[in-house]
């Protein structure tokens, strides 16, 4: 055996250093610690320290309602900005707004109403600048899909929009929940790739419904699978409107193209921003001129002037339908956190600042209680409308007001205007931002990356596509969940190699220069062992030992001596981990083997010395590195092997026990 391999720095017979063991934690203070971490990792109130009362209560102030911590520092060129971001975006929550509501089946008034209020809302309690607050196309199908199983839209109109109040008013229970809570990562649970394959399925179905407008069709089904709409489609065939088609694609290629020349030059954003609503200014001129709505192009017709009525009346908790709408509640507050926050994050990342998700949280629920209570559906973020926003050089929240206002005017005095507006706009202009919506490349970027985040993406896709939209949902996160668990139940374990020339050991498998130490196996666990893992930790540990001698056996090198368990990142070990890892050591001594650990944390440490497994394997053999243990290893082999007889008893007892298993 070379000389490759003995520690380089210090002698064995020098005392080497010491894993020092945490002090011991009162169980309520080490309880408050976990919760804080869990709940707290921003602390939030920190800003209060050190505080008299009454600079407390301002903090707290500003904290709720953040626009009285900007609005000191607010000027006049800012407002400039502002009035020009809120009246664009005003411009397309305009017919976004009707358009959607029509998409849940609500009358397309409230979509108007839901771009007054909950701007407002959020404008006082928002964290973020640039997010512009409206309906969404996906949480609209939600409704629509949802509620419409339970209660037909055209049959009992009335019950249908007092469910959809109740379901909002119980979206922002939740999310308000969720972030008084501080329990947002929850959301986390959907991932990325989740998102994308449910936004992209759900734009897939909201495209589809839209055949019913452009074929001017007056029945189509409530099913929202791609089947169910297609049968819908091909068996009405006798029913479709030519003039309706022909509207319809005329004004689709208008706005892709649009938002293609707003694409290729950003600084024309406001082509692509301004197209709905000259769409719908046209389309409606045309009608009215043509009088097209005698020969099968339908119509808005007349919607009600005036701001929104008050509905907190209308939520009636005693309903026999009441479990149907906090379901579609909590599905829909879920897909409108996930949205808006991840629109939020996105635009503040642009412009170098944080947003609190959990305050956020707080905005949106706060924002849709009140909007459950003046005729108003669910609202979120909607990237399209944020972008809109940003584009246009927004400063502040205050953009919100100025496009509320702008609505506000509109429902005023603009509402019998819009009486001439076909139908058929309106889903042009839907499926022409949910094309926006269907990221094929980022799905292409999933399965180069990662393939079993490709399989979690297609899974929502067409879950939503080919079963529903809740289906869709449940199998996407289900998956992401099957991976977390993968995650946690099985580990990934790997071999250490040393780099020549030096003292550091690192993976075999990423680094093809390094070198095995002769008769030592050093392996690494990368994860927390829990009970989940324990068992399946206990097994490869012995078959990387297996494998490890077969190897030696077979190259004639010498024979294995030391196992060396790499802790670096095992963050922390439960009971379970605990008697796992002394069952390691009874057969490692049963092989004949020793066993040393390498670089435990304080928590895994401290959980060791609890468990009395540090007098089991022995202080001696717990280093601080993993060179260290290597040395110490290196020394014990390099002393015994010029020794014709050792004295350790230890030593021949393990000679004797492999002689044994030899034989």
């Amino acid at each position: 055996m070379g000389t490759d391999y003995e520690y380089p720095k210090t002698k064995f017979n020098q005392q080497p250093h010491k894993v020092a063991i945490p002090p011991p934690q009162p169980f309520i203070k080490s309880l408050k610690n976990t919760v804080k971490e869990t709940l707290f990792p921003d602390d939030p109130l920190r800003l209060f320290k050190n505080q008299p009362p009454s600079r407390k209560f301002v903090l707290g102030v500003q904290y709720v309602f953040p626009i009285f911590d900007w609005a000191s520092s607010y000027n006049l060129s800012f407002f400039k900005s502002d009035i020009i971001a809120g009246i664009t975006i005003a411009s397309l929550a305009i017919p976004q707004g009707i358009s959607y509501a029509k998409l849940a089946n609500l009358p397309p008034i409230l979509g108007l109403y839901s771009s007054f209020i909950p701007p407002l809302v959020y404008a006082m309690m928002g964290s973020s600048k640039d997010l512009a607050v409206g309906t969404v196309a996906v949480a609209s199908l939600l409704i629509g899909s949802m509620l419409g199983a339970v209660v037909n839209a055209n049959e009992n109109p009335k019950l249908y929009l007092q469910l959809a109040f109740i379901a909002t008013f119980f979206a922002g229970v939740f999310q308000a929940s969720l972030g008084f809570l501080r329990l947002g990562f929850i959301v986390d649970f959907l991932s990325h790739a989740t998102i994308v394959g449910f936004m992209g399925g759900a734009a897939t179905v909201v495209c589809l419904q839209q055949l019913k407008g452009i074929l001017g069709l007056e029945h189509f089904t409530h099913g929202t699978d791609l089947v169910s709409v297609l049968r819908s489609v091909f068996s009405q065939t006798h029913k479709w409107r030519w003039e309706s088609a022909v509207l319809g694609i005329c004004f689709l290629f208008y706005l892709l193209v649009a938002r293609y020349v707003s694409t290729k030059r950003p600084k024309l954003f406001w082509i692509s921003a301004m197209a709905p609503l000259t769409s719908v200014i046209f389309g409606s001129i045309l009608v009215y001129l043509t009088h097209a709505e005698k020969h099968g192009v339908q119509v808005i017709g007349e919607l009600k002037k005036g701001l929104n009525p008050i509905t907190i009346m209308d939520l009636s908790f005693g309903s026999q339908y009441l479990s149907s709408a906090i379901k579609t509640g909590i599905v829909t507050g879920i897909i409108a956190l996930a949205e808006g926050i991840a629109v939020g994050r996105s635009f503040a990342m642009f412009k170098n600042y944080n947003i609190d998700g959990n305050k956020e949280m707080i905005a949106f629920g706060m924002m849709n209680i009140a909007g459950s209570c003046t005729s108003c559906y669910l609202t979120t973020g909607p990237f399209s409308r944020s972008a809109v926003n940003f584009n246009a050089g927004c400063k502040t929240a205050v953009s919100n007001i100025v496009m509320a206002i702008a609505v506000m005017f509109t429902l005023l005095f603009l509402t019998p205007l819009f009486h001439y507006t076909p139908l058929v706009v309106l889903s042009s202009i839907i499926i022409s931002a949910m094309l926006g919506l269907i990221n094929y490349e980022e799905a292409i970027h999933l399965w180069s990356l990662d393939k079993f985040d490709f399989v979690v993406c297609m899974s929502a896709y067409f879950g939503v596509v080919f079963a529903s939209v809740e289906i869709g949902l449940v199998i996407a996160v289900a998956l992401s969940l099957l991976r977390v668990l993968l995650f946690v139940a099985r580990p990934r374990t790997s071999t250490l190699g040393n780099i020549p020339d030096s003292t550091i050991y690192r993976s075999m498998d990423q680094y093809q220069n390094v070198k095995t130490v002769p008769g030592i196996l050093i392996l690494q666990i990368d994860a927390p062992i829990y009970f989940a893992n324990s068992s399946y930790l206990r097994e490869r540990i012995s078959r990387w030992v297996d494998e490890e001698e077969d190897r030696l056996k077979s190259s004639g090198e010498n024979s294995l001596q030391y196992v060396i368990l790499a802790l670096s990142a095992v963050g922390n070990i439960d009971t379970s981990g605990i008697t796992m890892l002394k069952e390691v050591k009874k057969v490692m001594d049963r092989r004949g083997l020793k066993l040393v650990l390498a670089n435990p944390g304080g928590e895994v440490i401290k959980k060791l010395n609890k468990g009395k497994l540090i007098d089991v394997i022995g202080q001696e053999w717990i280093y601080l590195t993993v060179g260290e243990a290597v040395g110490a290893c290196n020394f014990m082999l390099h002393t015994y092997k010029n020794v014709e007889k050792p004295t350790s008893i230890e030593l021949g007892s393990r000679k004797e026990t492999r002689n044994d298993n030899n034989v």
